[in-house]
């Protein structure tokens, strides 16, 4: 008896030592479609808060209209160094991740779309549907589908151009290697520029740039 007070103890200090941090989403790309009743993986690039992290979770959602990611860390308690000052921080944030979500499959006696959605309200106002942003859409057909190359993207990004001309897209808070993809009709700019974007990524008819793999600019919001 007194062994499971005691484990009961112990459960009760460890859930008290953590907190729950929801994240924004910065940047997500999904296959363009996909078939009825199959998952599907998501790319997602989170902000990551000053925090002690435990563990993460994308924690995605379906309903008839929608798929939503409400991302979030679980995180201790710690008091941890943040710049100069120590503090435990819920806002301040310390970096990103780069990540996958497993998408639920959707239902489709015929086809349809679905919009893509998840937190990240701040980072394209025209995009809300309060509280959250909608990213895009994802076609889905009842029949089974051959794998598509097509990812359809959206988020905040930087396109930089280099001297020779070509323009590259890269996802905020993304910063390994081939983290930026080359840009098949780059927006009318010769200077960096930043924003809320929406696109597809695709493997062109012909190189562009020297490489295999493009993303095609549809808008920034």
């Amino acid at each position: 008896m007194r062994l499971l007070a005691f484990a009961g103890l112990l459960a009760l200090a460890a859930c008290e030592s953590e907190r729950i941090l929801p994240v924004d989403v910065l940047w997500m790309d999904w296959p363009a479609e996909v078939a009825a009743n199959e998952s599907f993986r998501t790319r997602l690039v989170v902000s990551q808060p000053c925090a002690v992290i435990r563990s993460f979770a994308p924690s995605p959602t379906s309903d008839a209209s929608a798929v939503t990611f409400a991302p979030y860390f679980v995180a201790g308690n710690d008091v941890i160094y943040c710049g100069t000052d120590p503090v435990v921080s819920e806002v301040f944030v310390f970096g990103s991740l780069d990540t996958a979500g497993i998408a639920p499959g959707l239902f489709a006696p015929s086809d349809r779309t679905y919009e893509m959605r998840a937190a990240g309200g701040f980072s394209c106002p025209a995009c809300n549907t309060a509280p959250w942003t909608t990213f895009g859409l994802i076609s889905v057909r009842p029949t089974p589908l051959p794998p598509s190359a097509v990812r359809n993207a959206a988020g905040q990004a930087i396109f930089q151009r280099d001297s020779l001309g070509c323009t590259r897209i890269r996802p905020s808070g993304s910063y390994g290697p081939g983290a930026a993809i080359v840009v098949e009709n780059p927006p009318d700019s010769t200077e960096q520029f930043s924003g809320f974007v929406r696109g597809y990524i695709h493997e062109p008819a012909a190189p562009v740039c020297g490489e295999a793999r493009a993303f095609h600019f549809i808008g920034r919001y």
